[in-house]
């Protein structure tokens, strides 16, 4: 399958999974401060909640990325014992897919970090989701009747599935068949959309509206719906999510070539506050990317 990859449809493929990389990358960062919330709540609420705000409300990556691999050592010991525990199997896929695609930077690494979350989040969802074993191999039309089965209570782990099942595809965008699997992670956004958009701050909605802009009209991407997808996701935060704008100017203005939307998105950004209740850390990576985007803009244009 290699050899596909030179292809016209190939190198659209590759383009793909490149884009997502550019959402997956940033949203999985929240992954990781909800997991190491999540991880140290079993301890004590009270701390984790405490450590929650201080992660999430930090304007400080470089120092997230440093304490991060703390989290990973911990959650480690913790599935020595119990390596059937579904919420710790969960909350290590999202902590090992977070720091992977968020701080990793060696290619095999980063390989090797998100098949071990996929392959932990496939194994909570085997244990906790009825008939939820074998998502990835069973054919695709039994897995699409299954994700139309499920139901609210199943919301996070779904969105937690598709996150990291995301952050694969993109480690191994060199690799057509793993590409090949982008079409059952957006199955999997879809359904969290229909039953609770608001989820997770929006963020099932910007993945959708990554999703509908990988590839030009012509090759079967459908921009107009997801740029709505981008608007609904900055309702949803009430356009506190300065992530969503970066987005949106990455993946819808620049496949239509409408620079002055994309230079209005990305002003807009660089003018907001960074600070905002849960998403000063997501806005400061925004406004970091929002600035190499307007720095580019010329050369794209």
């Amino acid at each position: 399958m290699q050899s596909d990859l030179t292809t016209p449809e190939g190198v659209a493929a590759r383009r793909s999974a490149r884009a997502v990389a550019n959402s997956a990358v940033l949203i999985l960062m929240a992954l990781l401060m909800q997991g190491c919330a999540s991880l140290v709540g079993s301890v004590t609420q009270n701390f984790a909640s405490d450590l929650g705000a201080a992660i999430l409300n930090s304007d400080d990556p470089h120092m997230v990325r440093d304490g991060a691999p703390a989290y990973l050592i911990l959650i480690d010991s913790l599935l020595a014992g119990n390596a059937e525990n579904a919420s710790l199997l969960e909350q290590s896929a999202e902590l090992h897919s977070a720091y992977a695609g968020a701080f990793v930077a060696e290619p095999e690494r980063a390989k090797k970090l998100h098949l071990k979350a996929k392959k932990q989040i496939l194994d909570a969802a085997c244990l906790s989701l009825a008939d939820g074993c074998g998502l990835d191999q069973r054919p695709y039309a039994d897995f699409a009747n299954w994700v139309t089965g499920q139901q609210p209570a199943q919301v996070p782990l779904l969105y937690n599935l598709a996150s990291i099942w995301a952050g694969w595809i993109q480690a191994n965008s060199d690799d057509f068949m793993a590409i090949a699997e982008l079409g059952r992670v957006k199955a999997l956004m879809q359904r969290v959309v229909e039953l609770d958009g608001a989820y997770a701050n929006g963020n099932a909605h910007l993945y959708m509206g990554v999703f509908e802009t990988l590839v030009p009209p012509g090759m079967g991407g459908r921009p107009e719906i997801g740029r709505q997808h981008f608007e609904q996701a900055l309702d949803i935060s009430g356009g506190r999510n300065l992530m969503v704008k970066v987005m949106y100017a990455d993946q819808y203005a620049r496949l239509l070539f409408e620079r002055k939307l994309h230079d209005q998105l990305l002003q807009e950004v660089m003018a907001a506050e960074a600070k905002a209740p849960g998403l000063t850390l997501m806005n400061t990576v925004a406004k970091e990317r929002a600035q190499r985007l307007l720095d580019t803009a010329d050369d794209y244009f």
